[in-house]
């Protein structure tokens, strides 16, 4: 499963980004993470708040950093 990071590299990012390597080692899934910092990548997603995470190229959150149970229903 390919998830990327959106962010600036801020604290919330890092936290998105460990919340969801947790989850995903928790769960067993095999995902490859991806952190993209770069504003103009950001912006080609539509995304205007961070952290946002895409899930297989599809924006699943943003504004904020996603809980426990939202993460698992990113992973399915």
């Amino acid at each position: 499963m390919d998830i990327k990071v959106l962010g600036s590299g801020c604290a919330k990012c890092k936290a998105t980004t460990d919340i969801i390597t947790r989850v995903a080692a928790e769960t067993g899934r095999d995902i490859t993470l991806e952190k993209i910092e770069d504003m103009r990548q950001i912006a080609s997603f539509g995304v205007m708040t961070t952290p946002a995470v895409i899930v297989e190229g599809k924006v699943v959150h943003k504004g904020s950093v996603p809980s426990h149970d939202e993460v698992l229903a990113f992973l399915g």
